[in-house]
């Protein structure tokens, strides 16, 4: 990714720490570590409170690696999330940002609530991507994980923009081979907004009280949590001025539109658009 963009979860740590410690967490998982960032601050946060981070990530970057063997305190497991989520115990609180697209999350969700179930924890996830572009768009980086009916036609060639619903050949924000975009956005089982959505839903029919607050900066972050803890009225308060605030959602658009006019103009200088 281009550094002119800011886009890792790390930019929230001041929304993230405070939460943190009103929930008292300890116990850590985080699902995609990129480089660590992110990763090495909530070590430390664990580790204060006597705590502990596991890192799920099958392909995690060298920076992370290196990172990771000067700190044996973090447990890494390098398989897919969707295979261990489940038999990770008494964990105080989840941090999504893997693969972005419904079926890996919304069954990362399912799998977070029956661990937390089991330990007899309230729910408290963290997720990126919840805005766009990755809202109501898939993305993949490994599609053959995908089961077919979950797996929206893609293009690892193609990007996206504001100003379109489909994709655009070698022009707009796009994964350069690394990961593919879903052909179109919108529609049922596609995109992280609407894997969440999905699962709040199917959690209400069965009884549960759940609360929802997204912060619109940084493509969007998005705090999942149990009304009945003890501790949801604290975090509601400190969430509240964040959630769908309209300058912070402004800016992200100004943002957005600013980086897409630089690709633009970089595609034109190549030849690429």
């Amino acid at each position: 990714m281009n550094d002119l963009l800011i886009h890792s979860m790390i930019e929230f740590e001041p929304v993230i720490a405070p939460a943190l410690d009103a929930c008292a967490a300890q116990r850590i998982v985080e699902v995609g570590a990129e480089y660590g960032g992110m990763s090495a601050r909530l070590a430390e946060f664990a580790l204060a409170r006597g705590g502990e981070l596991v890192s799920i990530d099958p392909a995690p970057s060298k920076a992370f690696r290196d990172w990771l063997a000067g700190t044996p305190s973090v447990r890494h497991i390098g398989l897919p999330s969707l295979d261990v989520l489940e038999q990770q115990r008494d964990i105080d609180a989840w941090f999504i940002d893997g693969d972005h697209n419904w079926h890996t999350v919304f069954h990362e969700l399912k799998a977070i609530r029956s661990a937390s179930a089991r330990d007899g924890k309230p729910l408290l996830v963290f997720l990126h991507d919840v805005s766009w572009p990755c809202a109501r768009r898939d993305s993949y980086y490994q599609p053959a994980r995908i089961p077919s009916e979950h797996l929206q036609r893609h293009r690892f060639d193609a990007g996206v923009t504001l100003e379109s619903h489909g994709l655009l050949t070698n022009r707009g924000f796009r994964g350069n081979g690394q990961f593919a975009w879903a052909e179109y956005e919108g529609g049922p089982k596609n995109g992280v907004l609407t894997a969440v959505e999905d699962f709040v839903a199917q959690e209400i029919e069965q009884g549960q009280a759940l609360a929802w607050a997204c912060i619109p900066a940084v493509f969007g972050l998005g705090v999942l949590f149990d009304l009945e803890a003890s501790w949801a009225g604290e975090l509601a308060d400190l969430l509240a001025p964040w959630h769908k605030n309209p300058l912070l959602m402004s800016l992200e658009e100004n943002r957005l539109r600013n980086y897409l006019a630089v690709l633009e103009w970089q595609d034109r200088q190549t030849g690429a658009g």
